[in-house]
């Protein structure tokens, strides 16, 4: 079986669960808290199967990736059905790009590791930190509503069926209202992450689902 090294909160984690539900694929799950005791992503245990010390971690018998994106890579290329990314190589340059504009230039300034360095080494006050961390949220989250409103109007953001894009759209959308961000500036992404939360693959992958969530 699948294992899963995850935090309940963790967007790119997050993201992976959708994954390996729409698939699906049966999955252990591993929690790993990233705050408690200084971060038990740290731990030389877990340090030693991932050394980047994050989360979301798969392993597959003797392979072990890491990086979210990479994960749904190697489950597309595993376990192509069914299939999260488009036949045409022109739309799924599209659904990449969407997604690293999330997992690229987005997500990685939400990091519970760069939120502390910015408070515990730089002291900067967490008002000023979220006012930081919004104004590069709403950016990213702009420019992909401007992309989708000259797309045509379908369920999810590339078609008739979930992509990659879903999967990375849904938890970036859960952690900009999570930082105080209005979803509702953005109606087309807002109406496809609506859409996508009354899908029980969504539903069971969602943070407040999650095993370890407090």
């Amino acid at each position: 079986m699948l294992k899963l090294y995850s935090y309940w909160r963790s967007s790119s984690a997050f993201r992976v669960r959708i994954a390996l539900n729409l698939k699906g694929l049966a999955y252990e799950t591993v929690p790993i808290h990233l705050l408690r005791d200084g971060g038990e992503q740290f731990l030389e245990t877990y340090r030693r199967l991932n050394p980047q010390s994050r989360v979301p971690l798969l392993v597959d018998g003797d392979f072990v990736v890491n990086q979210s994106l990479a994960i749904l890579d190697y489950l597309e290329a595993t376990r192509p059905q069914p299939a999260l990314l488009p036949s045409d190589p022109r739309e799924q340059a599209r659904v990449r790009a969407f997604c690293l504009t999330i997992a690229a230039d987005i997500q990685p300034l939400q990091n519970t590791s760069v939120l502390r360095y910015l408070g515990e080494r730089l002291k900067i006050a967490e008002d000023a930190r979220n006012v930081w961390l919004r104004h590069w949220i709403t950016r990213g989250l702009a420019a992909l509503e401007m992309e989708l409103q000259h797309r045509p109007d379908t369920p999810f953001a590339f078609g008739e069926t979930p992509t990659w894009a879903d999967c990375v759209l849904v938890p970036q959308i859960y952690s900009a209202e999570r930082f105080g961000c209005d979803a509702t500036q953005y109606p087309r992404l807002a109406r496809v992450a609506a859409h996508c939360g009354t899908l029980p693959a969504f539903q069971r992958a969602h943070p407040d689902a999650q095993a370890d969530a407090p």
